[in-house]
């Protein structure tokens, strides 16, 4: 007697087994994923480990206030200048191969970083990963985008892909700290370029693309690093030798000759690094600014709390680390909602809200003093945290639909670009500002707090050639910290003025046009 099969088996017997090719598929699609991820938390990794190194790099190689700004300055500072004509070389010499090339400087930096005995060899090895990281990050993206030709599984791969960027922000604090609790500065950059050598051998899986048919812009390529070099020199060298000494003069006219001449080389250029006329657009223009200011601000304010934390209430790394997850955790959060977002509400009230939230927020760090506990301003990092992720998705989108289809490709390395200057100016003007003012402030705060007049002198030289550690009377110990929380509020009104800039041009120049998958963004 033959039995009659089930419904279910019957189901089961006629639906389609996936075939060697579309498990191959599917592999290749998942490590891709996996690769680009991890080179992009990678890239926004080394930025939050190299602050949190930094006391322990001054503590160990006595360096001065204003070449404690050039760490970090100097990585994205590359990134800034290198990131647009990245992609060109991806498009033009395979993604994949100008990815595993990244990777591989990022590799060279950190060990460089890693044997190094004095700060210049500290810069120099941040310069080389910047180069790397330039590489890494518009390749990862494009590697993406040819990946996952479907537009709504495009759209949900490249918000992980921001996310992982979060992520790499967010426990850099936390392995830097976690290193420097057990062992020396140096294995921070250790651990970067380990991070690297795994994306590397999971990137050897994914499959290469190409967009031929562009061409490097070598003019403009050198314009822009020469501007953007220059500009970032005045002011963090400004900060110490003021900012109209005859070499800060000199270094401020190179950069505005450098920046005017890569605007008449592109707008003259048959294949330009970045079409100039998309500026015609008030929206485009907003967006960029609204774009760097973002960076801007979160990088700032991370080196601004990180020093004031170690220089100030002389916390660990580790501690400091624990004390920023509020921020950086948030940010992760809620740049990873924003997305969605977007599409209901638009650009205009994320953007807008998003920056006046950051401008109150860092309002409310002025109430922070050298004795504030942190249970009264953890709640201040929280909402900083959110300010920065409302705005981190909307920036992105809005320049896309600012601009025909065809130019999106240009539109996005332009935001990236923009981001990265904002990044490297927020580093290096608040850092220069910081420093600054602690060297400004400091000779009255000695004299406020009672130390000997025949002592300030020995203590003013100490802090301004990065010697100022070790066992020392209480009142000099509190004149620096008082000196230092000045120049850290100096900092953050700074960043409030600039964030309510932004929110106001957001609401008033900023298309409120929503995202639509397979539409002109």
């Amino acid at each position: 007697m033959t039995s009659t099969p089930s419904p279910v088996a019957a189901d089961r017997a006629a639906a389609p087994r996936p075939s060697d090719g579309d498990r191959a598929a599917r592999f290749t699609a998942t490590v891709t994923l996996v690769a680009m991820c991890l080179g992009a938390m990678t890239t926004f990794l080394l930025i939050t480990a190299s602050v949190s190194a930094l006391a322990a790099i001054q503590d160990d190689l006595r360096v001065s206030p204003t070449g404690l700004v050039w760490i970090p300055s100097a990585y994205t500072l590359l990134v800034a200048c290198l990131v647009m004509s990245a992609g060109t070389v991806g498009n033009l010499y395979g993604r994949k191969r100008a990815f595993l090339t990244g990777a591989a400087i990022l590799i060279a930096g950190s060990l460089t970083v890693y044997v190094s005995t004095s700060v210049t060899g500290v810069i120099a090895g941040q310069l080389i990963s910047g180069v790397g990281g330039a590489l890494v990050l518009p390749n990862s993206l494009a590697i993406l985008g040819a990946a996952f030709p479907d537009p709504h599984r495009r759209t949900e791969v490249v918000t992980m892909w921001a996310a992982s960027s979060g992520i790499g922000l967010a426990v850099g604090p936390l392995i830097a700290g976690a290193l420097m609790d057990h062992f020396h500065w140096h294995t921070v950059f250790l651990s970067t370029a380990v991070l690297a050598v795994v994306t590397m051998a999971v990137a050897a899986f994914v499959t290469e693309s190409r967009a031929p048919g562009g061409r490097l812009d070598i003019p403009g390529q050198i314009l822009a690093v020469l501007g953007i070099a220059a500009l970032v020199y005045a002011l963090i060298e400004g900060g110490h030798e003021g900012y109209t000494a005859p070499a800060i003069l000199a270094a401020w006219f190179v950069a505005a000759v450098a920046l005017t001449g890569f605007v008449l080389v592109e707008r003259a250029a048959r294949a330009p690094m970045l079409d100039v006329s998309l500026f015609r657009s008030a929206s485009f223009s907003a967006v960029m600014f609204v774009a760097a200011v973002s960076l801007f601000g979160f990088t700032g304010v991370a080196i601004l709390s990180v020093l004031f934390y170690e220089r100030v209430q002389h916390l660990s790394a580790l501690d400091v680390a624990w004390r920023l997850l509020p921020f950086f955790g948030t940010y992760v959060v809620v740049a990873y909602a924003a997305g969605a977002l977007i599409r209901r509400t638009g650009f205009k009230l994320p953007l807008t809200l998003g920056f006046l939230l950051g401008a109150g927020a860092t309002a409310g760090f002025l109430t922070v003093g050298p004795d504030t506990p942190y249970s009264q301003v953890w709640w201040l990092y929280v909402l900083f945290g959110a300010a920065c992720g409302m705005v981190a998705a909307p920036s992105t989108a809005a320049a896309l639909v600012s601009v025909s289809h065809e130019r999106a490709g240009m539109a996005s390395g332009a935001v990236n670009a923009f981001r990265q200057v904002g990044s490297v100016t927020g580093s290096a003007l608040l850092g220069a500002l910081l420093a600054g003012r602690l060297r400004s402030r400091l000779p009255a705060e000695l004299e406020a707090h009672g130390v000997p007049e025949g002592s300030r002198s020995a203590v003013e030289h100490a802090v301004s050639t990065g010697n100022a550690h070790g066992p020392a009377p209480r009142s000099v110990t509190a004149a620096i910290g008082d000196a230092f929380t000045s120049g850290v509020h100096a900092g953050m009104v700074v960043v409030a003025v600039v964030f309510l800039c932004a929110a106001l041009a957001s609401a008033l120049l900023v298309h409120n046009r929503p995202h639509r998958v397979g539409g002109t963004g």
